[in-house]
Formats: structure tokens, C-alpha cells, sequence
């Protein structure tokens, strides 16, 4: 059934890619090496030998920032809910957009049929 509303048929797309996501894992993951304390350690010689790597995933809880260490066997097993938590942020992006030209689209269309100006400005009294 096709619809004559506009953007109906990029909506419903983007509705289906979001619904195609299973798990989201929201933050960021780096993969670092880093120095130890240790005055005497390879870590500390030039060139340095650091420790690691650390997978360190990184997100925002609560308005403060909470960081885990993650094994490779988890990040290989969940970096896919972690691409997921961008792909629904854009998709919710694309979504937003979509839907305020949709609206914009229908409201222009119906000032059209309505004979209404396209931009309508309130009337202010004039200061004298």
C-alpha cells in the first residue's frame, strides 16, 4: 500500500534499520598501553616496553564517567552493540530530519491549498 504522505517510504526504511538493532552498549572503547609506577621497569626505559594492551570502555552514567576493562574476547563479542549505539544515533538523526520535512512538506501543502502566504509573521502594532 503506498502512501501519498510525504517522506512516508525514507521513514519506514529508517524504522526498519532500527528495528533490525539487537543490543546497543552506549560509550567509547580504546585500546591502550601505558606506563606503570614502577621506577624500574621496561616501561620506563627508552625505548619504552608499556603494558598492555587494556581495552578500556568508557561511558557516562549518571552525569559522571564510569570506565571497565574489557578482555579482547569480550570486545570481539560485543564491539557489534557498541558500532550499534552510533548506527542509532545517526539513524534516529536521519529519522528526526526526516520527519520535520515531512511535517514542514504537509504544512507548506496545505498553505498552498489554503491560499496562505508561505511565511507568516505575527502582526505587531506599530509603536508610535
Amino acid at each position: 500500500m503506498a502512501s501519498h504522505e510525504p517522506f512516508a517510504a525514507t521513514r519506514r526504511a529508517l524504522a526498519d534499520q532500527l528495528g533490525a538493532i539487537d543490543g546497543v552498549l552506549p560509550g567509547s572503547v580504546v585500546v591502550r598501553q601505558m606506563r606503570c609506577g614502577n621506577s624500574g621497569c621496561a616501561c620506563r626505559a627508552d625505548p619504552p616496553s608499556l603494558h598492555g594492551p587494556y581495552i578500556q570502555w568508557s561511558r557516562s552514567v549518571d552525569g559522571r564517567t564510569v570506565t571497565r576493562y574489557l578482555s579482547q574476547e569480550q570486545l570481539d563479542r560485543y564491539q557489534e552493540w557498541f558500532d550499534n549505539a552510533r548506527k542509532l544515533k545517526d539513524l534516529v538523526a536521519k529519522l528526526e530530519v526526516t520527519s520535520i520535512k515531512a511535517l514542514e512538506a504537509e504544512a507548506k501543502a496545505g498553505r498552498r491549498r489554503q491560499g496562505v502566504p508561505s511565511r507568516q509573521t505575527p502582526s505587531r502594532p506599530s509603536r508610535s
